[in-house]
């Protein structure tokens, strides 16, 4: 049941009860449907993905570019399905697994992830202003935030400047945010944004590989560490995308440990 009170005149209530179950059952049938079928499309994808790998350009000189296209493709295609099991997986998890996330290593791969993707296109800062840890699940945490790295890199022309910060928040929180210099992204399409497979620019997501699937599971992993996405942005400036942090997510150094700056070098 879905119950909603409100307020109807100054001394009086109005309570609506809906009774949801079919839509609730009709939810659980797309969420199996997703799962199934992604599950399925792995081992065909591949198999796919093995025999083009075995071709070597060099022995069909006239099919090179064919071969370079069809191999790109299929990466899409097998990332598409990781991220549609990863998010069928995050939609039926109840709690987020609960373990020290040490945010200094953490940094430091996201540097490395960002560098590698880049290829030296970007200036990439990397920097941690405050050396407390994350309770939550490392893998779910990385994958979130490694998104959000990704995206920034992407969607940033050659040139550009990437800043991830990790920083403390009044009242006990924390703060993990990834601003670039990109495109930007017009506010009519910014309550969107964590919708599957919704694209601001359908052309340039292609361009890029992405698969619009990458703040859905940000959406998610946050849900499950009752912490929230805040999205700033201004067409032809950039972006900023934050994940913000409750107290009771937010832990003290251990003892004998000293954070240090995770930064990197333009």
């Amino acid at each position: 049941l879905n119950l909603r009170l409100i307020p109807y005149s100054e001394q009086q209530w109005l309570l609506v009860a809906r009774d949801i179950s079919k839509l609730m059952h009709l939810e659980q049938v797309r969420r199996d449907f997703v799962a199934n079928v992604s599950h399925e499309l792995r081992t065909p994808l591949t198999v796919i993905h093995g025999y083009l790998e075995l071709v070597e350009p060099e022995d069909a000189p006239t099919l090179a570019p064919v071969l370079g296209e069809m191999r790109a493709q299929s990466r899409r295609m097998g990332q598409i399905v990781e991220d549609l099991l990863a998010l069928s997986r995050l939609e039926v998890q109840e709690h987020a697994q609960e373990e020290r996330v040490a945010t200094s290593p953490l940094l430091a791969t996201l540097r490395k992830e960002a560098e590698a993707l880049s290829q030296g296109r970007h200036a990439i800062l990397v920097r941690g202003e405050s050396d407390r840890d994350l309770l939550g699940s490392l893998k779910d945490l990385h994958s979130a935030f490694s998104n959000l790295v990704s995206n920034a890199v992407r969607y940033t022309p050659a040139g550009g400047r990437i800043d991830v910060l990790w920083r403390d928040e009044p009242g006990g929180g924390a703060r993990f945010s990834v601003t670039d210099t990109g495109y930007g992204i017009p506010a009519s399409h910014l309550p969107r944004l964590t919708e599957r497979f919704y694209r601001v620019s359908s052309s340039r997501s292609r361009e890029t590989g992405g698969t619009g699937l990458g703040l859905s599971i940000v959406k998610h992993v946050l849900a499950l560490h009752q912490s929230r996405l805040e999205v700033a942005s201004e067409p032809g400036k950039g972006s900023t995308f934050a994940c913000v942090f409750g107290a009771e997510r937010v832990l003290a150094p251990e003892p004998g440990l000293s954070g240090g700056d995770a930064h990197a070098g333009e």
